[in-house]
C-alpha cells in the first residue's frame, strides 16, 4: 500500500509514532513501542481471524438465512472483493489525512458491521455486513501496517516487528478455523461475527490512547487514474475468480469481468509508469530483493491459505467431521505455527533471510504435495500432520520474505517497500482461494458428471487442488532462487 516517504527534504522525519519511540536497531524495545506493536497485532488478528472464521460455519449460516449452496460463495465474495479491492487506495487516502484517524475510522465501520452481520434478519443483510467488515479490513490493514513501519527503524527491530505481524496474520487465519467451529456447534454462526464485534470494540478503546498519528509530511496529491483503475481492476478479478469457484468459468458474467480485470490492471501499470506521486512504485519493483521477495510472498499466502480451505472441504464433507472436531485439528496447526514463528528469526540470523526464504518455501511445497495420499477411508491425523508440516515452511517463508522485500532499501523508500509487503499478504489471501478452488470444484463437477460418486468426486477435486498449490510453490521457490542470487538480503546474527 502506497505509504510514500520519497520526497522527505533531508533532516525532516515523517510526523508519526517514530519521532517519539522508534527504537533503534541494537537497542531493547521501547515499552510505549511494544504497546503499539501489540495492539496493530491484535488488529491484524482480527481481520484474520475475519477471513476464516465463517469457513466451517457456512452449511449452518446457509440453512439458518435460507440461502443455497450456491449462494454460499457470496458469504466469503462480499467480503473479499471490498478487502481486496480498496486496500490500495485506502493506504494513499491515510496518507493524505491520517493513518491512525482512518485506522480508527476504519476499526469502528468494521466493528459495527461484525455487529449488522451478528444480527442480520436476511440474506442482504448478512452480506451487507460482510462487505462493509470487508471495507472496514481495507481501511484498518494499510493504516496499522504504515503506523507499524513509522514506529519501527529499519534493521533487526522492524524485521522483529514485521515478522511477529506476519506470524499473528497467518496464526490468524487458523485459529479462525477453530473458533468457527468450536462457536458454531456451541453458541451457533452469529456467535462467530459477535466475538469479533467484541474484539473491535475492545481494540477500539485502546488505540485512541495508544497510538499518535502519522501522516506524509507533504501530504502527496491522489494518483485518482491509479486509484480507479487498480480498485476497479482488483474487483473486477476477485469477483470473476469468486464467482467461478462455484459457477465455473463459462458464464459470461466471469469472462467479461475476467477480461475487464485484466485490462484495467494493464492500464493502472501504465498509468503508474507515467504518474508524478504514483500509488505503487515501479522503479521500486526494479529492485530484485522487493520484486521476488513479494512474489514469494504473495505465493507462501495465497497457497496456504487455499490449502487450509480444502482441508477444511476434506475434513468435513469427505471425512464427516463435525465443525467442532475440525476446528480442534487446526487448533493444533495452530500451535505448531506459533512455535514455528517463534524459531524464524534464529534460523534468519543462521542461515540468513534468502535461504530460510528458500527453505520455507520447500518446506511448504513438499509437506503440501504430501497430502495427496490422504483417501476417504483415513482418519484426520494425516492431514493434521501434512499441514502442520506445511505451516513450518509457511511461517519461515513469511518471516524471511518482509526482511528479504524491505532489506537494502533506502529509509526515504522504506514506506513504499512495506507498503507492498503489506499487499501481497492481502492480494494473496484473497486471491488464492477462488482461484484453486475454481479448478477443483470444475474439476468435481467433471468427476460427478462422469458418474463418480459425491464423495470420490470431491475428493479428485480436492487432490487436483493441493497439487496445483504444492507446484505452484515449488516453481516460485525456484524462480525466486535464481532471480534472488545477487540480491540476498544481508545475514542477521
Amino acid at each position: 500500500m502506497p505509504v510514500t516517504e520519497t520526497s522527505r527534504p533531508a533532516g525532516r522525519r515523517p510526523v508519526g509514532p517514530a519521532d517519539a519511540s522508534a527504537p533503534s536497531a541494537g537497542t531493547p524495545m521501547p515499552p510505549r513501542a511494544k504497546l503499539i506493536l501489540l495492539l496493530l497485532c491484535a488488529a491484524q488478528f482480527i481481520i484474520a481471524l475475519d477471513f476464516s472464521i465463517l469457513n466451517v460455519a457456512l452449511p449452518v449460516l446457509g440453512g439458518d438465512l435460507g440461502m443455497g449452496q450456491a449462494d454460499l460463495q457470496w458469504a466469503v465474495t462480499a467480503f473479499a472483493l471490498p478487502s481486496g479491492g480498496f486496500l490500495l487506495l485506502s493506504g494513499r487516502i491515510a496518507d493524505l489525512f491520517g493513518r491512525r484517524r482512518l485506522f480508527l475510522i476504519g476499526l469502528a465501520l468494521f466493528t459495527a458491521a461484525s455487529v449488522l452481520a451478528a444480527l442480520a434478519w436476511s440474506p442482504a443483510a448478512f452480506l451487507a455486513g460482510r462487505a462493509l467488515q470487508g471495507l472496514g479490513a481495507a481501511i484498518i490493514v494499510p493504516t496499522g501496517m504504515s503506523l507499524l513501519t513509522t514506529t519501527f527503524t529499519e534493521g533487526p527491530q522492524r524485521e522483529r516487528a514485521l515478522g511477529i505481524s506476519g506470524t499473528v496474520l497467518s496464526l490468524g487465519f487458523t485459529i479462525g478455523m477453530v473458533l468457527g467451529g468450536v462457536l458454531t456447534d456451541a453458541l451457533g454462526w452469529r456467535s462467530t461475527m459477535g466475538l469479533l464485534s467484541v474484539a473491535g470494540v475492545a481494540v477500539l478503546a485502546v488505540a485512541p490512547l495508544v497510538l499518535p498519528e502519522s501522516r506524509h509530511p507533504e501530504r502527496p496529491r491522489l494518483d485518482l487514474p491509479g486509484a480507479v483503475t487498480v480498485t476497479g481492476g482488483l474487483l473486477a478479478l476477485i469477483y470473476a475468480l469468486s464467482t467461478a469457484a462455484q459457477q465455473g468459468f463459462g458464464r459470461p458474467d466471469v469472462l467479461v469481468t475476467l477480461g475487464a480485470g485484466g485490462v484495467l490492471l494493464a492500464a493502472f501499470v501504465r498509468v503508474e509508469s507515467r504518474a508524478a506521486q504514483p500509488l505503487v512504485s515501479l522503479p521500486m519493483l526494479r529492485r530484485r530483493n522487493v520484486a521476488w521477495g513479494n512474489l514469494a510472498g504473495l505465493t507462501t499466502f495465497a497457497m496456504m491459505s487455499t490449502v487450509v480451505f480444502l482441508l477444511t472441504l476434506y475434513l468435513q464433507e469427505v471425512l464427516g467431521l463435525s465443525a467442532f472436531r475440525t476446528g480442534l485439528l487446526f487448533g493444533a496447526q495452530g500451535v505448531v505455527s506459533a512455535l514455528a514463528g517463534l524459531v524464524a528469526p534464529k534460523v534468519i540470523g543462521r542461515f540468513g533471510a534468502r535461504r530460510t526464504l528458500l527453505a520455507g518455501l520447500l518446506v511448504q511445497a513438499g509437506c503440501t504435495a504430501s497430502l495427496l495420499g490422504l483417501g476417504a477411508g483415513t482418519a484426520g491425523w494425516p492431514a493434521l500432520i501434512g499441514v502442520s508440516c506445511a505451516s513450518v515452511g509457511h511461517l519461515w517463508a513469511i518471516v524471511a520474505y518482509g526482511v528479504t522485500a524491505t532489506s537494502g532499501v533506502p529509509d526515504a523508500e522504506q514506506g513504499l517497500a512495506t507498503g507492498l509487503v503489506t499487499s501481497s499478504q492481502q492480494v494473496g489471501i484473497t486471491l488464492g482461494i477462488p482461484l484453486l478452488s475454481a479448478v477443483a470444484s470444475a474439476h468435481t463437477a467433471a468427476l460427478r458428471a462422469a458418474g463418480g460418486g459425491s464423495a470420490e468426486a470431491l475428493l479428485g477435486g480436492i487432490k487436483l487442488g493441493l497439487g496445483l498449490d504444492a507446484a505452484l510453490v515449488a516453481v516460485v521457490a525456484l524462480l525466486v532462487a535464481a532471480g534472488l542470487r545477487t540480491a540476498r538480503a544481508p545475514r542477521r546474527g
